[in-house]
């Protein structure tokens, strides 16, 4: 599991998810809601179709928006299930959050699948 240190709140606006995407190079950034508690994950990809219509950006907020929401990954969850549940999701990304719903981390899917290899070897 890898620690995620960029996260934005559910009732942030597209353009500000973007300027965090952009200024800090990232692919992804986890989404919050109000009390902490893992609400799902955006991508660039998912932020497209609003980011071309300039007046939805800075009016529409994240949890309007189409992203990867739950169920997320748990701690206790083995490596085994977890690569064959993102290879099924299709998931690069997946957040891991405690029996609350608070972020824990992610999950890499090259490096899950990596790990899960290095152990059958």
């Amino acid at each position: 599991m890898d620690t995620c240190d960029y996260q934005i709140a559910d009732d942030s606006t597209v353009d500000q998810a973007d300027d965090v995407l952009r200024g800090a190079h990232l692919d992804y950034l986890l989404v919050r809601d109000h009390d902490g508690r893992c609400e799902g994950l955006v991508t660039r990809t998912g932020l497209h179709p609003f980011l071309n219509r300039s007046w939805y950006t800075g009016r529409t907020a994240i949890s309007a928006t189409t992203h990867q929401r739950g169920p997320f990954a748990w701690p206790t969850m083995g490596l085994a299930l977890a690569a064959i549940a993102m290879r099924v999701k299709r998931l690069a990304v997946w957040p891991v959050v405690d029996e609350d719903g608070y972020i824990l981390g992610v999950l890499m899917a090259d490096r899950v699948t990596s790990l899960v290899a290095g152990k059958a070897a």
